[in-house]
């Protein structure tokens, strides 16, 4: 009988630590499970061509084209970055404070999505090689209660310890085979989410100082001689400035 006939063989009722094999058997399903997710969710939260779409959109706001960045964050799907600068975006005519705060909030929403069920590769791994090596320590403990078992004969012993260590060996390959692939999975998915969420915080950066820059006004204005007395006042809000001259409003001046 060859190795897969006689693993495939341990997951029977008959073998001895069977329902160990089964355990892992619906870990590893498990496992799989997340890692196609993760694997699906990181890739569609990347998004493609990262550096080109940044340029894109910051060509849109250097023209003044907030619409034309708009309507290309929204082109980009569920991508996590376009995201953020939409948010930003959605707040680019009330000044620099609600930009910030919307990236930010934006970023406390997407950043944790990121992360989300990555962790759990890491528990798996660490599961199935405990449920392995519980599986080793049945099979061992068949093992040797074959050899101190009275009134059988040599041969039958023989079988019974060949039957233990057996049990032992497949249940600890079993758990390797579950947890090796899971460890490594969890470091590259791991890798991929914070290297997406560094281009979050690199590009948002960028935009937002963009943003800032362009969306900024300065603008003269004239105030002639003769409203001017000995002393001038200024009372500045996010979308205007009103110039009083001894408690007088004499000129309203929308930013």
């Amino acid at each position: 009988m060859s190795f897969f006939a006689k693993f495939f063989h341990s997951f029977s009722a008959s073998e001895p630590g069977f329902i160990f094999m089964w355990i892992l058997l619906v870990v590893g399903i498990f496992g799989v499970a997340v890692a196609i997710e993760r694997l699906y969710f990181l890739l569609t939260r990347q998004g493609f061509r990262v550096e080109q779409f940044v340029r894109e959109i910051l060509m849109h706001v250097q023209n003044d084209d907030f619409e034309g960045a708009h309507k290309l964050c929204q082109s980009a799907g569920k991508m996590a970055l376009a995201q953020v600068l939409k948010a930003g975006l959605d707040e680019a005519k009330h000044g620099a404070s609600h930009i910030r705060n919307s990236i930010d909030e934006a970023m406390l929403k997407v950043i944790p999505q990121l992360e989300k069920r990555t962790a759990y590769l890491a528990t798996i791994g660490n599961v199935a090689t405990l449920l392995g090596l519980m599986g080793t320590i049945y099979g061992l403990i068949l093992s040797f209660a074959a050899v101190g078992k009275p009134g059988i004969d040599a041969a039958e012993k023989s079988t019974l310890l060949a039957s233990g260590i057996a049990a032992a060996m497949n249940t600890t390959f079993s758990g390797l085979a579950v947890a090796i692939p899971s460890i490594i999975l969890y470091a590259l998915f791991r890798s991929k989410t914070q290297r997406i969420i560094d281009e979050i915080d690199e590009h948002s950066l960028r935009f937002t100082n963009a943003v800032i820059e362009k969306t900024y006004k300065t603008q003269k204005y004239h105030i002639s001689a003769s409203e001017l007395k000995e002393g001038i006042g200024l009372h500045v809000t996010a979308k205007r400035v009103k110039v009083f001259t001894d408690n007088k409003l004499i000129k309203e001046i929308e930013i």
